[in-house]
């Protein structure tokens, strides 16, 4: 159906300070080789598991971002922690590329450290990435298995970066999902936005309350307020009603 026009196995890393040595902070399966990967390790987990074809919104709010992506090539999904926005965009990711909507999926967020400082990470950029990504690697797990998605990475139909390697990009016929945008500033939202080529749907996902940049830096809350305005941009505002992890989530989060 036609768009309408739019409104259409882990450790710590270990130093060795004799020798000068750091370990990797991952335990690859492979003892460390270049082709290691952050799926492998759900790989065996995963393989019996079974995958449900379709998923049902399990709120108000849900309801309404599922339609929003299936309706609108641009769709910012703001609202708390646990409310499913990344799930949800993932999930009719995949949808569409297992139907042949679209040709890959892309999948992007800021490397930030969350408050923390992880030091430096030995290995590839699969490897020093691998931490900051791990979200969206395991919501992909969820929907495909570990070893599917690694497939799917291998033929170039799912490709996860940092939001600097989307720079100059043009993404025709892809589904983008761009998640924690909170930790973007404008200018950065302003360039991911406009990567958005022909024929691709693009999720926008964060929660303005838990921006790990200084205060005043994202531009989460401006760029959302000022597209808004548009008829043909879904902003979907989900709620602390529409949280569903535990409840203990909601009830914190309305006094944090």
């Amino acid at each position: 159906m036609p768009k309408k026009a739019r409104k259409s196995r882990a450790q710590h890393a270990h130093v060795d300070y004799e020798n000068g040595i750091v370990q990797p902070i991952f335990d690859s399966p492979n003892g460390g080789k270049a082709d290691w990967h952050p799926l492998d390790e759900e790989i065996d987990r995963m393989r019996d598991k079974k995958y449900m074809k379709k998923i049902k919104p399990r709120s108000d709010g849900q309801k309404v971002l599922m339609e929003s992506i299936e309706n609108y090539n641009l769709s910012l999904a703001i609202g708390p922690a646990g409310t499913g926005k990344t799930y949800l965009a993932i999930a009719a990711a995949v949808e569409a590329l297992e139907a042949g909507d679209v040709d890959k999926i892309v999948l992007s967020r800021p490397a930030m450290e969350a408050g923390e400082s992880l030091g430096y990470l030995p290995g590839d950029m699969n490897e020093k990435m691998a931490p900051y990504l791990r979200p969206l690697y395991d919501a992909l797990g969820d929907r495909l298995g570990g070893k599917k998605v690694r497939q799917y990475m291998e033929e170039d139909k799912i490709e996860i970066a940092p939001i600097g390697f989307m720079r100059g990009r043009t993404l025709n016929n892809a589904f983008v999902v761009i998640d924690e945008a909170q930790n973007c500033t404008y200018q950065q939202l302003k360039m991911i936005l406009s990567r958005l080529g022909w024929h691709s749907t693009m999720v926008v996902t964060g929660d303005p309350d838990q921006s790990d940049l200084l205060d005043g830096m994202s531009g989460l809350d401006d760029i959302s307020n000022r597209l808004d305005k548009l008829e043909n941009v879904a902003v979907v505002r989900l709620q602390k009603t529409d949280i569903v992890r535990h409840p203990l989530v909601s009830e914190m989060l309305g006094v944090l």
